[in-house]
């Protein structure tokens, strides 16, 4: 079995409410073992055997069959998080920024809004890899951050979603721990 963890985009927000138990139920009906949901915001870990994008596609059809839900996530093994958290150069606590890490299922799109974002007048941010951009925001101001309103758009919906630093360490925690 392989320790993934999976990231759901717009989960609890925008009128879409799911409940945590719920939600580990229907994906252990779907034969995920080990599942735990994590901080009620879409994050999840679990055990499978089938390769990463089974599990994307078996957990986005569980979404939409179960809650009505026109689903997207991310699905990183245990091992990738591990490698991202370590790549971040950015500190999980600051007083001043936070560190946050924008998840992509699709290159391309985070080619573009890695792109976007450097040209952005005092954007600070660091590609992790192809799957991964980490980028501060002023604390306090998080929504407001012309980065956070670029990758708000609606064009990068299906494929990206973004978790501040500290969830991420969280999430490695629990996934390393399915190993």
């Amino acid at each position: 079995m392989n320790s993934y963890a999976v990231f759901l985009r717009g989960i609890n927000v925008g009128g879409i409410n799911i409940k945590m138990a719920d939600l580990k139920n229907a994906l252990a009906s779907q034969g995920f073992a080990d599942v735990q949901t994590l901080l009620a915001s879409g994050n999840v870990v679990l055990a499978s055997d089938e390769d990463p994008a089974a599990v994307k596609r078996t957990f986005e059809n569980c979404l939409r069959d179960a809650f009505g839900y026109d689903a997207w996530v991310v699905v990183l093994t245990a091992q990738r998080v591990s490698e991202l958290v370590a790549a971040c150069p950015y500190p999980a606590d600051d007083k001043a920024t936070h560190t946050y890490i924008t998840l992509a299922s699709d290159t391309a799109m985070l080619d573009e809004l890695d792109s976007a974002g450097a040209a952005l007048d005092g954007t600070e941010q660091k590609r992790l890899g192809p799957e991964a951009l980490a980028w501060l925001a002023p604390a306090g101001g998080t929504l407001d951050s012309p980065f956070s309103k670029i990758s708000s758009k609606a064009k990068f919906k299906a494929t990206t979603t973004t978790r501040n630093l500290r969830t991420l360490i969280k999430v490695r925690d629990a996934a390393t721990a399915l190993a």
